[in-house]
């Protein structure tokens, strides 16, 4: 075979490699046997037999030709049909259907069936048949009658080169066979492991191994129904890590995730094997609780759970302490399927972490009533802001020693077509936890500094303008931007906006925050702290953030006069703003008495209801000519 016809022979897969292996195998082992029948024959002087072989031999070297030009079917069906064809011409030729030669067939459809194709085998199988057929009604009917030798050595010969063949090439099939069988059983074992392995992490968080969410859903439907065959309370407990996040972002996400497995490990261990540990995601878990007497039960497991997960933890070297928080829905009084329960769990959740974390919380009526009033309340304001239902009003503020008004703070209201005017300490909050006080807070400062600027053009002088500031403006708003948009826009010069913050922002201690108000105070801008004396009480922050002025809380200011507490919390105030050069501001001013004694007490400015509540623009502005005028005309009539 040249070269060329090796390169032209078609490649193999492996399924086809593997059959011509087998053929050539089985082609060597006929070729063996054939020889060995020709040289018994020969020795015999049974010229005939050795001249049937020969030509057998031929056809299997064919056969063997076919093969190594990768033809296996090709070399497979000469194979078969060399080997049937002399098989059955020695059943014609010596002792017919007892002739050795009829051992041989069973065992060449064998080959056929296992090596070639269905219609080779069938077609072998019926020529065989039909062979044999026409064999016996030629001995019947004495057309052709084959003569029964008597046994001899050379039939034993015959018969054991057949069987040996034959037996050592099923052999070989077999093992093939046997071999198949055991990497199907071994590729059905790996079927099952995976699917094992699916069904587990289709029901199982990864991380942690706890049931998950779609698991936790069957197992509360088991205990629910227990509960109601038993009559008995269940619980469906929602508990989140405080401060996960600050765990994660300092210790890294490794530690993090070795803080939820122990936690899921401190849960699983500790609950009755008949109630369900889950995890919810991400710091979340969810406990269910069957078979439960009371709410004073689950109450005592809330409590312990707390406890549990607030024994430190073993972080990288670190003791960690991390408290949880937990909402309890119960069954059948908060809902009778798993969202609703889940659902309620979540917002008890919440309102623990609003108490002060470390905590738990039953789910009540008035809960989902302020939920949702805080969900339309969001959605109100959003309309508000597109409808242009927010305003302004105005709080005079004044100098205490001459009694003028230098200035006002912007308060925000908010009139609602259908509930009417609703108040700020009720709307705000919701606000500043939806995100939302980053745009009303930044259409509240372009409003100020326009209504400013027009005071201006009106002739009221330059009154310094206060304008609230909530933290969330700072830390997830642009405010610097917001600043400077409103000044550009409005004209107001950047000395007549006065920016109030409260202590908690400045108490972050931020380099950033710092860097901001620097820049901020570079164009004129002034800062005042709100609300002061109801803080934190380490003061460092009033030299680093250099503010202007401090507001003294109104709680202090309306008690002045009855509580001497109050009164000495005041004058502190006042003497330390002014020795480190700061103006002080009273609010909340009531009655004539209070302000006296806030003059005495050296106090600079106030506002409050003693003067006027917060005004519309235009109340405001026609207040401060009334009192301008007022003032005048009292300085006209006092004598020269």
């Amino acid at each position: 075979m040249s070269i060329e016809s090796v390169s032209a022979a078609p490649a193999l897969d492996a399924s086809s490699r593997f059959q011509a292996r087998r053929v050539g195998q089985i082609l060597r082992l006929a070729l063996a046997g054939i020889a060995l029948s020709v040289a018994h024959h020969a020795i015999a002087q049974n010229w005939r037999t050795v001249g049937i072989f020969l030509l057998g031999a031929l056809g299997l070297l064919l056969s063997l030709a076919l093969l190594r030009r990768n033809r296996p079917q090709a070399a497979t069906s000469l194979m078969l049909a060399v080997l049937t064809v002399m098989m059955l011409t020695f059943v014609w030729l010596n002792q017919g259907l007892r002739d050795p030669a009829v051992l041989a067939l069973p065992g060449i459809l064998v080959f056929a069936a296992m090596l070639g194709a269905r219609r080779l085998f069938v077609s072998l199988l019926l020529i065989m048949l039909l062979a044999l057929a026409g064999l016996t009604l030629a001995n019947v009917q004495g057309w052709h009658v084959n003569q029964i030798k008597p046994v001899r050595l050379s039939s034993l010969i015959d018969i054991a080169a057949i069987l040996s063949v034959i037996g050592f090439a099923v052999w070989l099939m077999a093992g093939d066979l046997r071999r198949a069988l055991s990497r199907l059983e071994s590729e059905n074992q790996q079927v099952r492991l995976s699917q094992g392995r699916i069904e587990y992490l289709a029901h199982h968080d990864a991380l942690t191994g706890l049931p998950n969410r779609v698991l936790a859903r069957e197992r509360f439907a088991q205990t629910i129904a227990l509960a109601e065959r038993a009559q008995t309370e269940a619980a469906l407990l929602f508990l989140d890590l405080d401060n996960f996040k600050t765990i994660n972002d300092s210790l890294g996400h490794a530690a993090g995730d070795e803080l939820l497995r122990q936690s899921s490990r401190r849960l699983s261990q500790w609950v009755r094997s008949s109630d369900t540990v889950c995890r919810q995601g991400g710091d979340e878990f969810l406990v269910i609780l069957g078979g439960m007497p009371d709410g004073d039960a689950i109450a005592d497991v809330a409590v312990k759970l707390t406890q549990l997960l607030t024994d430190p933890y073993k972080l990288g070297g670190l003791d960690v302490t991390v408290t949880s928080s937990i909402g309890i829905a119960l069954f059948p009084e908060d809902g009778t399927d798993f969202d609703t329960l889940l659902k309620k769990a979540d917002m008890a959740m919440y309102r623990a972490k609003e108490s002060g974390r470390n905590a738990f919380r039953f789910f009540d009526t008035e809960m989902n009533s302020s939920v949702v009033e805080h969900l339309h309340l969001i959605s109100g304001m959003r309309q508000a802001l597109a409808s242009q239902e927010f305003t302004l009003h105005y709080q005079p503020q004044f100098d205490l020693a001459s009694g003028a008004v230098v200035g006002a703070e912007a308060l925000l209201r908010w009139r609602h077509p259908e509930l009417g005017l609703i108040p700020p300490g009720k709307f705000i909050p919701v606000a500043e936890k939806s995100g939302l006080i980053i745009d009303i807070g930044a259409w509240v400062l372009q409003e100020a500094c326009r209504q400013g600027m027009a005071w201006q053009a009106q002739g009221l002088g330059e009154l310094l303008l206060s304008v609230n500031l909530s933290p969330v403006q700072f830390r997830r708003g642009d405010i610097e931007r917001v600043v400077l948009n409103a000044l550009d826009e409005s004209g107001l010069p950047a000395g007549h906006l006065d920016l109030e913050m409260t202590e908690s922002l400045l108490i972050d201690d931020s380099s950033q925050l710092s860097e901001l108000l620097t820049r901020l105070r570079a164009l004129g801008l002034s800062f005042s702290i709100d609300d002061f004396g109801t803080g934190y009480s380490n003061l460092g922050y009033l030299k680093r953030f250099e503010v202007e002025r401090l507001k003294i809380d109104q709680s202090f200011i309306r008690r002045l006069t009855e509580q001497p507490h109050d009164e000495a919390i005041v004058r502190a105030i006042i003497q330390m703003a002014h020795s480190l050069k700061l103006t002080t501001v009273a609010e909340g001013i009531e009655d004539a008495a209070t302000l006296a004694r806030l003059r005495e007490l050296g106090c600079d400015r106030g506002q409050g209801f003693y003067w006027s509540p917060a005004l519309p623009a235009e109340e405001f502005a026609a207040y401060v000519r009334a009192q301008r005028q007022s003032a005048g005309l009292a300085a006209g009539a006092q004598p020269a």
